[in-house]
C-alpha cells in the first residue's frame, strides 16, 4: 500500500518542493509526497494522508482546522496543531527554567490598549500601578520588548530606558508582551531540531540583514567549542522533547561561555535556500524528508499518531503505569538488601492481656479435658483391637 505525505504551504517556494522531490526520492514509490490538496473540509473525514508536513497553519486559522480534523482521523501532522494552538515563548521560557536551561531574565506585561470585549473593571485583578520599578531593576537596561507569542522578528523592540520602553510600547496595541533582559554575547547560534533527535547548530548572526544572518563564523574555538557543541546539542534536545516539537529551532546567545536559550518557539522556522544557505539547506531538506519518511512507516491507521512532549505526557500519563515502574525497581532494590543482611531471629511472642488470660485459660483447661478424654477412648480403642487381632491369629 502506497502511503501519501502532504505539505501546506504558503509563499516560500523554495524548500516546500525540495522536500517533495526528497521524499520521492527516498520513498521509492511506496512513499510518495505531494502539496496537500483541499477541496472540501468535513467534520470526522480522513482525506487519506499519513503525513502532513505544517508550514503555513500559522497564518490560515482555516488550514489548523483541517489540520486538527486530520490529526483526529490518525494523520501524523508535524507538528502537533493542537500544542502549536497552546504554546508561546513566556510559557517555553518557564519550563526551560524547570529543564535547567539558562534562559534570560524575563517578565510579562498586560497589553497596552484593553483587548475588544473588555472595559477597566475585567482587569480588576491587575494592581495600579503595577510595579514597574521592581520590573526594571529586575531586567535592567537596555532591553528587549517581544510579543510573548510572537515569531518572525515581528514587534521586536529594543528599549534603552523607561522612557523608552513608555514610547515603543504604546505603538504595541493589543499584544501582551515580554520584557527580557538583553544578553551580551560573544558568539551566537541557531540550531534546526528535527524528530527530538536530529540536531543541526549554525554559527548565526542575528544583528546582520536577514540574507546574511548565517553568513558567519563560530567565535569560540577549540576545547572550549567543542565543549559548547555538546552542551547546545543536550539543551537543544532537552527543549524540544518536552515541548513535543518535530521540527523547530532554537537560538543561544553565547554569555561568558554559558549558553542562554533565546527563542525556541519556532514551529515553522525559516528552511528557504536564499536565507539559510545552501549547506544549512541541504542538510535540512535531507533530514526532514528522512524524518517525513520515518513518520508515514510507523503510521498506524485509525490510531492516534500525534506526537506530544514529555510535559503533556508525564501530566496525563496514568498512575499506575508510572508507580508499577517505580514498585519494580524498589522490590529488586528490596531484595538485594534482603540478601546482604542477617536473619533476624524470632522474637517471643507477646504475652497476652490479663482479661485474655482469664477467658484462654478456661477455654485451654476445657480444650486439654476433652483431648484427655477423647486419647484415653483412643487408648482402650487400640488395645481392644489389639487383644482381637491376637485371638483371632491361628498358631503356627
Amino acid at each position: 500500500m502506497i502511503k501519501k505525505v502532504g505539505i501546506l504551504f504558503g509563499m516560500e517556494d523554495t524548500f516546500p518542493w525540495a522536500f517533495i522531490d526528497k521524499v520521492n526520492e527516498l520513498g521509492a514509490g511506496k512513499i510518495i509526497a505531494e502539496p496537500v490538496k483541499i477541496d472540501k473540509l468535513q467534520q470526522g473525514i480522513d482525506y487519506g494522508y499519513s503525513v502532513i508536513f505544517d508550514r503555513i497553519s500559522q497564518e490560515v486559522p482555516f488550514y489548523r482546522a483541517y489540520l486538527k480534523n486530520a490529526a483526529l482521523q490518525g494523520t501524523a501532522i508535524i507538528n502537533n496543531p493542537f500544542w502549536w494552538s497552546a504554546d508561546e515563548k513566556f510559557f517555553n521560557n518557564a519550563l526551560a527554567l524547570k529543564l535547567g536551561v539558562p534562559v534570560p531574565k524575563t517578565v510579562l506585561l498586560p497589553s497596552k490598549e484593553r483587548p475588544d470585549n473588555t472595559t477597566a473593571t475585567s482587569f480588576r485583578n491587575l494592581e495600579a500601578p503595577l510595579d514597574w520599578d521592581y520590573m526594571f531593576e529586575h531586567i535592567g537596561f537596555p532591553a528587549f520588548m517581544k510579543p510573548h507569542d510572537g515569531g518572525g522578528w515581528k514587534n521586536v523592540y529594543k528599549v534603552k530606558s523607561p522612557e523608552d520602553l513608555w514610547e515603543k510600547f504604546a505603538e504595541t496595541e493589543q499584544l501582551v508582551m515580554m520584557l527580557q533582559e538583553e544578553i551580551i554575547f560573544e558568539d551566537y547560534y541557531r540550531v534546526y531540531s528535527i524528530g527530538q533527535k536530529y540536531v543541526h547548530i549554525m554559527p548565526y548572526a542575528p544583528d546582520n540583514e536577514p540574507h546574511l544572518r548565517y553568513e558567519t563564523t563560530p567565535k569560540t574555538t577549540g576545547a572550549a567549542h567543542t565543549k559548547l557543541m555538546k552542551t547546545i546539542k543536550d539543551y537543544t534536545l532537552r527543549l524540544n522533547k518536552a515541548l513535543g516539537y518535530d521540527f523547530n529551532t532554537v537560538e543561544f546567545a553565547i554569555r561568558d561561555g554559558v549558553p542562554y536559550a533565546i527563542d525556541f518557539c519556532n514551529p515553522a522556522p525559516d528552511a528557504d535556500v536564499n536565507s539559510v544557505g545552501q549547506e544549512n539547506f541541504d542538510w535540512v531538506v535531507e533530514h526532514v524528508a528522512k524524518y517525513a519518511i520515518e513518520k508515514a512507516k510507523a503510521h498506524k491507521a485509525g490510531h492516534d499518531n500525534t506526537s506530544w512532549g514529555t510535559f503533556v505526557k508525564e501530566a496525563i500519563a496514568p498512575a499506575p503505569a508510572r508507580k508499577n515502574k517505580t514498585t519494580l525497581k524498589t522490590a529488586a532494590e528490596a531484595k538485594k538488601s534482603v540478601k546482604k543482611e542477617p536473619i533476624a531471629k524470632k522474637k517471643a511472642p507477646a504475652k497476652a492481656k490479663p482479661k485474655a488470660i482469664k477467658v484462654n485459660t478456661v477455654k485451654a483447661k476445657a480444650a486439654a479435658k476433652s483431648d484427655s478424654i477423647e486419647k484415653k477412648v483412643a487408648t482402650k480403642k487400640t488395645a481392644t483391637k489389639k487383644a482381637t487381632v491376637k485371638k483371632a491369629t491361628p498358631k503356627k
